[in-house]
């Protein structure tokens, strides 16, 4: 049976869930009427963290870089875009049904988590050998190939436990809705299943009023919407997303240097946040899309296994040309440098914010066992880190709230703050740890002697006496950006 989850994996992967939900980070959408399948809210939390994160990849790529700029495109585009992006014709996944259990199933994941399974019992070669045949198929349109490479190899259903298999069919994954006052004169269209497209028919209108040369990218941030088969593994995915894009225009024939480029930086971008190298890998794809003439994926060991979080495609000038074509109108660069006229070429960075979101939370999410207890607590990078510090006045009298909250009002419009006051001070401790909170700030009778409080850092519990003058310093220095772009 393909299986990627070890029954300690599964119980990591709940956990992590679990404490996502108790402590305000993502909780299921609609949950009151039962949820929704694979569509999921972000909490007080979560949504601090995600736009942490977002803000950081979107100052990566529009201030560290020098020829980025950025985009805001509608989700909505002529329904003619999708038909030139090659989405109506080929924005397919195979699916295959179990006719024991009901479920349906990506025949491709099928097959890809078999040999994965047969990669971790160490027969490479032949791991490689099933998805090259995969790839082989898939190119070739051959689904029943792919049954065949499905039933040949034994793989069951992991609820019935049978080989009953139907057919495998093509499933195409946008969702389509209707724009127009009356049903009668409304017409088709789609909500995006990618934000690059966005970018593409706007390449002149950004290239002119933004004044850009070749090599230049157009970063973007938004949602994009796909009717996946098998929506699963938590946030992973989901059927709303987010996405965080960028295209980067270049000279036809410079295309492979800027795709190891992009390659090589979007790495160290990954490990500059703190991912262990270890828990990192490339993965170069086998079958290209009708769009590449390469592609590579950054791929994370989530507790479920290695999957794509980011994916670095050089797409040619497939999409440029596509929509000259289907639009009529000239997508060309005049290049003043050699003195010609052309299409550029793309080279794609492409990463998944809740697929980043989930990576970073796995990333943090720490279970310290020692001789006397247990400590549960985010390990998150300051500079990302929801809640940058909290403010504990250790007894709600004697002046000490008022004491606290004169260090708040200092802080506040810098850095989110949180004030608390209630329970033990351990108590609020351990509370801050399990939002990943990196400063806890006390406040007790001696500051008001002394103007200096305690603070308590997260990592590893120990606490030092500090200036109240010395605090936004401290703060600034250890949650700012400057930490991460310096290493890249």
């Amino acid at each position: 049976m393909a299986k990627t989850e070890t029954p300690a994996e599964n119980a990591q992967l709940k956990d992590i869930i679990s404490h996502a939900k108790e402590y305000g980070f993502v909780y299921p959408s609609s949950e009151i009427y039962d949820g929704l399948q694979a569509v999921y809210d972000y909490g007080a939390y979560g949504v601090e963290l995600k736009n942490n994160l977002k803000r950081l990849w979107w100052e990566t790529m529009t201030r560290v870089q020098d020829n980025i700029v950025g985009i805001d495109a509608a989700i909505f585009m002529h329904p003619t875009t999708w038909k030139a992006s090659g989405h109506v014709d080929s924005f397919n996944d195979p699916m295959i049904d179990n006719k024991d259990s009901k479920k349906r199933y990506r025949a491709d994941v099928l097959v890809e988590e078999h040999a994965a399974v047969i990669e971790r019992a160490g027969d490479l070669e032949r791991a490689k050998s099933l998805t090259a045949a995969l790839a082989r198929m898939l190119e070739a349109e051959d689904l029943d190939g792919v049954r065949d490479l499905i039933t040949n190899e034994g793989i069951k259903c992991p609820i019935s436990g049978t080989s009953n298999w139907t057919d495998v069919r093509q499933f195409n994954l946008m969702f389509s809705t209707q724009v127009g006052s009356v049903a009668e004169d409304s017409s088709t269209i789609y909500l995006r299943p990618e934000t690059a497209q966005g970018i593409f028919v706007n390449f002149l209108n950004i290239q002119k009023t933004a004044r850009m040369k070749v090599p230049f990218g157009i970063a973007q941030i938004g949602k994009a919407f796909r009717n996946e088969i098998v929506a699963r593994q938590f946030i992973f995915r989901m059927r709303e997303f987010e996405q965080m894009e960028m295209q980067f225009f270049i000279r036809p024939g410079t295309e492979m240097d800027w795709y190891k480029y992009w390659s090589e930086t979007r790495m160290k971008w990954h490990l500059a946040l703190g991912t262990p190298p270890e828990k990192l890998r490339k993965h170069d794809h086998e079958k290209l899309a009708h769009y590449a003439n390469a592609a590579m994926d950054i791929e994370f060991d989530f507790p479920f296994g290695f999957k794509e979080v980011e994916g670095i495609h050089s797409r040619t000038d497939f999409d440029l040309k596509s929509h000259q074509e289907f639009s009529k109108k000239k997508q060309q660069y005049f290049d003043p440098e050699i003195n010609q006229n052309y299409i550029p070429y793309v080279v794609e960075t492409s990463i998944g914010a809740d697929r980043l979101f989930l990576l970073t939370l796995c990333n943090a999410y720490t279970v310290e066992e020692t001789e006397e207890k247990s400590r549960t607590f985010l390990k998150l990078h300051p500079a990302v880190a929801p809640v940058k510090a909290a403010i504990l006045p250790i007894v709600k009298k004697d002046g000490l709230p008022e004491k606290a909250q004169e260090i708040v009002q200092a802080l506040k419009y810098d850095f989110n703050i949180i004030y608390e006051d209630s329970g033990s001070i351990g108590k609020r401790y351990t509370r801050q740890d399990l939002i990943g909170t990196p400063f806890c700030i006390a406040v007790d009778h001696q500051t008001l002697e002394d103007n200096m409080v305690t603070i308590r850092h997260r990592d590893t519990t120990e606490q030092e006496r500090v200036p109240i003058s010395e605090l936004h310093g401290r703060i600034t220095e250890a949650t700012s950006f400057r930490r991460i772009f310096e290493k890249l």
